[in-house]
């Protein structure tokens, strides 16, 4: 048995009053490591595209197509790749997915050092490159539960959240560096990162799970992940007050606009906007990896998205770009405290043979707060004006906060996390 429970030795043993690791060999840190690599490609695609794109067309809702262009295959990709990840190894679905991303930025890197291109041919890519996350959400999602033991899962999230926010600090401010160098040099480093990425992922172990032939047709299979979400009110609920919350209050669609136009900070400032909620978070990781939330978890969840609403219109009414920084530190521990918890609930509660499907329902969520919610700020700008468009968000994250709990009262009252495991 694991860890020797059950044998009885002759010989007395020094008592270990030291927690066990939480890394069990090289995997986890292995994935920590690649999951760092693709995340900093991201993101310092994402900022050279945002001001890319803002640069070409100086209009609101051509960076709220940026994320429609992503989010549409994400929507529709997400739920089947779910089915996919409980039938195949999930490692090979992530280096496969990790070689079109490098694909896509080869192509917008083409775009850079070639001539003239049109606006449309960068959304176009933008579609490939979200294939390529839709693909991967669900395996990425349901892989760390096979890295570690389940007494130790609640702090691998923690730390693969906290390693993803270092990330998030640096990967911004790394593409504002490098897109003032040039936007070659930023989708440059991406390509290299993302392929780096792919070769480590298929370096990766951990546990297994048997996964036999599914009887049920892949259709029933999308369908049985779906009911089960909808049957499990707390999760429902958790990942649910996460899409809307962050609909409505995701200002990062439209910070190009406040570096160029309303603080006037450039490149290398929007590089900081995009770090400063990464900042908060981190901190918050860094704790919950020492301390992660034994009680009370529903009421603080709650609790922290109403914070991310508040926070989300202090940024909206800023002129100044040092209150506008620690609005968003303010923003991201707010929002790394809801990630944390709706992370656990559904980790907890998710059977191992249906991981992948209930990471897709997740996903979907998760990834239409984030893309289609830069539309829908991209949108409201349009139509508002960008600061108005950001103060309505705000509000209307408190507005949902106040609606869930009356909605899902199951969540509000969850106290510990394995409260919810399945029995």
């Amino acid at each position: 048995m694991r860890g020797g429970i059950g044998l009885v030795s002759s010989r007395p043993r020094a008592m270990n009053t030291q927690p066990r690791p939480i890394y069990r060999g090289r995997d986890l840190p292995l994935y920590l490591f690649t999951r760092a690599l693709s995340n900093v490609a991201s993101l310092v695609q994402s900022v050279a595209v945002g001001w890319q794109v803002y640069d070409l067309t100086r209009t609101p809702l051509a960076l709220g197509m940026v994320g429609l262009a992503e989010f549409l295959p994400m929507f529709l990709l997400t739920l089947p790749a779910g089915e996919l990840a409980d039938r195949f190894d999930t490692r090979r679905i992530l280096a496969l997915t990790l070689t079109i991303e490098a694909a896509s930025s080869a192509m917008l890197l083409g775009f850079a050092v070639g001539p003239a291109h049109h606006i449309w041919a960068v959304y176009g890519v933008l579609v490939l490159f979200g294939c390529a996350r839709g693909l991967a959400g669900p395996a990425q999602r349901s892989l760390v539960p096979f890295l570690v033991p389940p007494e130790r899962l609640p702090k691998a999230i923690a730390w693969s959240s906290s390693v993803s926010q270092v990330v998030v600090i640096a990967g911004p401010a790394i593409g504002g560096f490098l897109y003032a160098l040039g936007p070659a040099f930023a989708y440059g480093a991406s390509l290299l990162a993302f392929l780096a990425a792919a070769v480590c992922m298929t370096l990766l172990q951990g546990r297994r799970v048997d996964r036999p032939a599914a009887l049920a047709h892949p259709l029933e299979r999308v369908k049985e992940g779906v009911r089960f979400v909808r049957s499990r009110k707390v999760m429902l609920g958790a990942i649910s007050l996460d899409l809307f919350a962050v609909l409505f209050g995701g200002p990062m669609a439209l910070f190009p606009i406040y570096a160029r136009d309303i603080l006037h900070v450039g490149p290398g400032g929007l590089g900081m906007l995009r770090s400063a909620p990464a900042v908060g978070a981190a901190c918050v990781a860094l704790c919950l990896t020492h301390r992660p939330l034994q009680r009370r978890v529903g009421s603080a969840m709650f609790a922290a998205v109403a914070v991310f609403g508040v926070a989300t219109i202090a940024f909206g009414v800023s002129t100044s770009f040092r209150f506008s920084l620690a609005a968003l530190v303010v923003l991201g521990a707010a929002d790394q405290i809801s990630v944390f918890i709706r992370t656990a609930l559904v980790q907890f509660a998710s059977p191992d043979s249906m991981r992948g499907r209930v990471s897709a329902v997740s996903a979907l969520f998760i990834n239409s707060s984030n893309e289609l919610g830069e539309f829908e700020s991209g949108l409201t700008a349009q139509w508002f004006g960008t600061v108005p468009a950001v103060i309505l968000g705000g509000i209307g994250t408190l507005a949902v906060v106040a609606l869930w709990m009356r909605m899902f009262p199951q969540l509000r009252t969850v106290d510990r996390m394995t409260d919810v495991a399945p029995t």
